[in-house]
Order: structure tokens, then C-alpha cells, then sequence
């Protein structure tokens, strides 16, 4: 699940979700994103180190306590999830995708600014970059609550790097590369000149290419060569 909300993502965020090996949570079954409603089902899958430890399905029902709806229970279930996802990565059950931290190394000594970008909550981000020893890779590393709470599909947090970073003087200078449609789309609708899907993710090549991406790598090890070659 992503950011402080996240098992009512519904249009803010991105379905299915992979980090490293995690998978998160999804639209059940496949499709648009359910509204924050009642009924609402979500497809609840959790793996890691490529070995799946739970699969659920997730049905938004409405309390029968006055004032308390769909948020206010999405909020809760996503607390108990961070939880149990924090208990996970403290156990060490959690691991990179292969290549990717050479491949970041690889981005700065090419003199490029790398930013890392989540739609998880922010003590779920710095407990993951601890745990991969990833917290002095990148300068910055961004989650919804640094852009003003909106995550993918939205184009905050690529627009929040450019930003901050001042790397480029232009957006279409930036490249975005994620492994489903809504990071795609993240890039598409900030200007960014390169966006590429990686196919260690939930989405493929079909998701890629209709979302708008220009690219598709089969992981984000092969980012420092097509940047290269690109310019």
C-alpha cells in the first residue's frame, strides 16, 4: 500500500505496486481503481524475497459508528499495514532489485542527479532505506507527504525533484522510470523527456506503451546505457 491513506488509493495512487520485491496492494480484479466507497474490493498480495507470504482480498465496508466512513477505516487498515510491513523489513525481508544501486552509482559518477521517489508513508520509506543501506545513495528520496500528499498517477513528486533539485533547466530534461502504468503516467503529465517502464514490476510492455511511455527496459540496471545512448 502507498502513502498515509493507501488501501483507499483509489485514483491517487498506483495499482499493483512492486518496491524491490514487495508486492502491494491492487484493484480485485484487475481494472480502474475502485472509489473510496463501500463494496470497494482490493486484492491484497504480500511476498517477499520472491517467496509470496499472504494473498487476501479486501472489501471497504461502512461502519455502523457514527462518523466513522470509508476513510477513516481505509486509514486504519493502512496503519495496521505499515505495521506489519515495518515488521517485515526490520526481519530482513526485504532486497533490491538486482543492479539497482550500481545502477544509481553508475547515474551520479555520469554526473546525473538521482532522486528516489514511493508511494509509501514516510516512516515506511526511511525504514526501507535503512534497511538497504540506501539512505547516503541519493540526495534525496521523496514520498507523497514531501509533494503535498498526492502520489502517482499525479506528476507532484517528479515536478517536487525537479524542484528541489534544480538538476535540469528543463522538466523535459528529466527522466522517470518505474515499473507500472502510474509511474508512467506520473512522468507523461509532468513533461518529462524520457519515461520508461522496467518489467521487473506488476505491468508489461502493453501497460507501458499505452500509459505514454517512451521506453521499456527489462530492469532499471540497463537506465546508465540508454541514457548514454539517448543523450
Amino acid at each position: 500500500m502507498d502513502k498515509d491513506f493507501a488501501i483507499a488509493r483509489g485514483s491517487h495512487q498506483g495499482y499493483p505496486k512492486k518496491l524491490g520485491s514487495i508486492h502491494q496492494t491492487r484493484p480485485h480484479r484487475y481494472g480502474p481503481a475502485p472509489r473510496i466507497e463501500a463494496g470497494a474490493r482490493f486484492g491484497a498480495p504480500l511476498a517477499a524475497a520472491d517467496r509470496r507470504l499472504a494473498q487476501a482480498v479486501v472489501t471497504l465496508v461502512e461502519s455502523g459508528a457514527p462518523g466513522v466512513g470509508a476513510e477513516d477505516l481505509a486509514q486504519r487498515a493502512n496503519a495496521a499495514f505499515e505495521r506489519s510491513y515495518g515488521e517485515l523489513v526490520d526481519g530482513g525481508l526485504i532486497a533490491p532489485v538486482p543492479g539497482a544501486r550500481e545502477a544509481v552509482e553508475e547515474l551520479a559518477a555520469d554526473g546525473r542527479t538521482v532522486v528516489l521517489t514511493t508511494g509509501f508513508a514516510r516512516v515506511t520509506r526511511d525504514a526501507i532505506l535503512d534497511a538497504l543501506g540506501w539512505r547516503g545513495l541519493v540526495p534525496l528520496a521523496l514520498c507523497p507527504a514531501d509533494a503535498g500528499g498526492r502520489g502517482r498517477p499525479y506528476p507532484d513528486m517528479v515536478l517536487e525533484a525537479f524542484l528541489r533539485t534544480r538538476a535540469a533547466e528543463d522538466v523535459a530534461q528529466v527522466a522517470v522510470v518505474g515499473d507500472t502504468s502510474y509511474d508512467i503516467l506520473s512522468g507523461v503529465r509532468a513533461g518529462a523527456g524520457l519515461v520508461a517502464g522496467v518489467r521487473t514490476g506488476a505491468h508489461g510492455d502493453e501497460a507501458f506503451r499505452a500509459a505514454g511511455a517512451t521506453h521499456v527496459l527489462d530492469s532499471v540496471a540497463g537506465l546508465p546505457a540508454l541514457l548514454r545512448a539517448v543523450g
